[in-house]
């Protein structure tokens, strides 16, 4: 008789994910993408947009980037991607010396699906470049981009036989098509692109190098104290029944989640149920409702904590997502959709 077979079903829809989780409560609206085909000399300037992660892929060619405020350019190869997390401005160019225009007054009225020659572009050396970016919320809780620096640069070297590197490369293929699908495509390629490069970003770096919220989710006391208080934020948290799970003390555990998190454990606990009471309120839940699922049995309690926290009332938060439906659903049966 042969071994016996072992067989299961999972569904992997409805894993539990932190970063997942993290993503959706910060993820407003849908990501910009673009592709650029330049001869030398050219140069272009992206203002910064703290609400918008960006980055550019470079497919052909070599350029370099320049950190608004900053003389030091970092150079660019073909396959290398280059990330700004907190929307950093910056100028990519062919040289670090070329005069730049700014993008957005060349190409902010272009519809989607159209193209147009940038003025300032040369006969010279070609390059190609794809650039996106991905919204996040405006009120600065979003503990995603917490330690992290305002640019990132990984070679095509780095990434070599990488799931970023193939993601990289799909991006591109459709990009140069106009398949069925493909605006969907690249909608979800731009998201792959910024959680594969955060992941081995983290994973390059070494124990001297800032701390972020993305390398303390894989630190084996934090970690499992992170998840926990995403999987039931309505639980009743203190130091003490964190510290339990992790098999610590109550000082020993905080010293080490202030370290890794850049927070004391209840401060974190208090910030993610306002970041689910956000997304709750948004949807048009009721205040009280919402009181409850986030671990407030005083609705006076939680309107206090979300205002400190938020930056204003729960009732504003939840009319102005109300108008914001509102105002989306007119548009679309105007025939507008932003």
């Amino acid at each position: 008789m042969g071994e016996k077979l072992e067989c299961m079903f999972e569904r992997l829809d409805s894993r539990f994910d932190v970063l997942a989780q993290v993503l959706e409560a910060a993820h407003l609206g849908r990501a910009l993408s673009a592709r650029i085909e330049l001869g030398a000399p050219w140069a272009l300037h992206f203002a910064d947009t703290n609400r918008r992660a960006g980055f550019h892929v470079v497919t052909a060619g070599r350029c370099c980037v320049l950190l608004d405020g900053t003389t030091d350019a970092v150079e660019l190869g073909a396959g290398d991607i280059v990330v700004f997390p907190h929307g950093a401005g910056h100028v990519l160019a062919d040289q670090p010396d070329t005069p730049s225009i700014e993008i957005h007054e060349a190409v902010g009225n272009l519809a989607p699906g159209q193209r147009m020659s940038l003025p300032n572009a040369g006969s010279g050396a070609p390059a190609s470049v794809l650039c996106g970016s991905y919204s996040f919320a405006p009120d600065g809780t979003n503990p995603l981009l917490r330690g992290l620096p305002q640019l990132l640069h990984l070679s095509a070297e780095k990434l070599r036989n990488t799931p970023l590197e193939a993601a990289m490369q799909w991006l591109a293929a459709e990009a140069n098509g106009a398949a069925p699908g493909t605006a969907l495509i690249i909608d979800r390629l731009v998201d792959l692109l910024f959680i594969y490069a955060l992941r081995l970003w983290t994973a390059q770096q070494d124990a001297s190098s800032p701390q972020t919220w993305f390398g303390a989710l894989q630190d084996p006391v934090v970690g499992p104290a992170v998840h926990a208080v995403h999987g039931d934020p309505a639980y009743a948290w203190t130091v003490e029944n964190l510290a339990q799970r992790a098999g610590l003390s109550r000082a020993a555990f905080a010293r080490r989640f202030q370290q890794a998190m850049g927070e004391p454990p209840l401060s974190y606990v208090t910030r993610w149920r306002m970041t689910v009471a956000a997304g709750l309120l948004a949807d048009g839940h009721a205040i009280a409702h919402v009181a409850d699922r986030v671990g407030y049995e005083n609705e006076f309690a939680f309107a206090k904590a979300f205002k400190r926290i938020r930056g204003l009332a729960p009732g504003q938060h939840r009319q102005r997502h109300a108008k914001q439906r509102t105002e989306r659903t007119t548009q679309a049966e105007s025939g507008f959709v932003e």
